[in-house]
């Protein structure tokens, strides 16, 4: 059982707010995400690190869910105006705005309260909204596979891709299907306040830590019989030594097939290359230690397996887009060590 939520200091600053945006036809799981995975976010010393709140477009009271309940709501559409970050998770009645791309007036009222620069956030096709509303035109969007050229027809300015898991694009982000929204959510946690929160909701939530935005989502791609070989050992062999040169044939070797079965049977159960996932899993590697150690920026470098600190820079700007220095002055004095992390 998690423990209790710590009041904040008097002289505490307030908490970043994140207000949920509940339509009728949601899905509960949905509208569930973000008060489990921001709710969850705790600091060093076990403070709250967020305020999630939920909001209908109508006064309080019921909103309809696609389930055979409604879920109570108490807060009106002005409850938007009090947001860092807004969430809109999907909706199955969407009405004008799934068919001809524009708001309801209800909704448009609603979204009239979200003050300039608020960060924007939706859940598979919650973009939809986001779109309808013009906050996307001109920007990377991602929505779920199933109706993402339904999406580009009606969303002509918008450069969706539907290929990812989510789109970072900086104030306002969407994400693909369903569980896509945990991860974005995640990520998000992990952009405020560095891995190691982060890591600590997904440890809490059981959820895994970290999918990067750019892996693919899984479009007909065939789930591998249950007697097949995995790369499940290879995995874990690899993680367990990130630090030394791993080769794509040794990792093959590890299930007995040639590099050529591995690296398609890898993409099928991982949704990335074996090259690619070994990257991600360096820079998190990278990532807790600049949170959690006092090692210096070159011996993190060479736990972490990239062998030198220029290497290791190369690729936390590229993915992450500070240095290291950077990374662990904003993260490390944010978060400090967390036990378990």
């Amino acid at each position: 059982m998690d423990e209790q939520q710590a009041s904040p200091a008097p002289n505490a600053p307030s908490r970043h707010r994140v207000v949920v945006l509940a339509l009728d036809g949601l899905l509960p799981f949905e509208l569930g995400i973000p008060q489990r995975i921001f709710g969850k976010a705790r600091d060093a010393d076990g403070r709250s690190l967020y305020d999630v709140v939920t909001c209908s477009i109508r006064p309080p009271g019921p909103v309809q869910t696609d389930a055979d309940f409604a879920v109570l709501v108490g807060n009106g559409p002005e409850t938007l105006a009090t947001a860092d970050t807004v969430v809109i998770p999907t909706s199955y009645e969407l009405g004008p705005v799934h068919e001809e791309g524009v708001l309801t007036p209800e909704l448009a009222a609603a979204l009239a309260h979200v003050r300039p620069g608020t960060r924007l956030v939706s859940i598979c096709t919650g973009g939809y909204i986001l779109a309808a509303a013009g906050y996307l035109d001109g920007r990377p969007a991602t929505t779920h596979w199933m109706h993402a050229e339904h999406f580009q027809q009606l969303f002509p300015k918008i450069r969706v891709d539907a290929d990812v898991l989510f789109i970072d694009d900086g104030d306002v982000l969407t994400s693909a299907g369903v569980a896509a929204g945990i991860d974005l959510c995640l990520h998000l946690v992990r952009r405020d306040h560095g891995a190691a929160v982060a890591n600590d909701v997904a440890r809490r939530t059981v959820v895994p830590p970290h999918r990067d935005g750019g892996q693919a989502q899984y479009i007909q791609r065939p789930v591998p019989e249950a007697q097949a070989a995995t790369t499940t050992a290879a995995r874990a062999w690899a993680l367990g030594r990130l630090h030394e040169p791993i080769q794509l044939r040794d990792m093959a070797e590890r299930e007995s097939m040639s590099v050529r079965t591995f690296t398609r049977r890898f993409r099928e159960e991982v949704g990335v290359s074996p090259g690619h996932w070994l990257t991600q899993q360096r820079v998190e590697r990278a990532r807790h230690l600049l949170e959690s150690s006092d090692l210096s920026i070159d011996q993190v470098a060479r736990d972490a397996g990239f062998g030198t600190a220029q290497s290791m820079r190369q690729h936390l700007q590229t993915v992450l887009g500070v240095t290291p220095t950077t990374y662990r002055r904003t993260f490390r004095a944010g978060s400090g060590s967390r036990s378990g992390s």
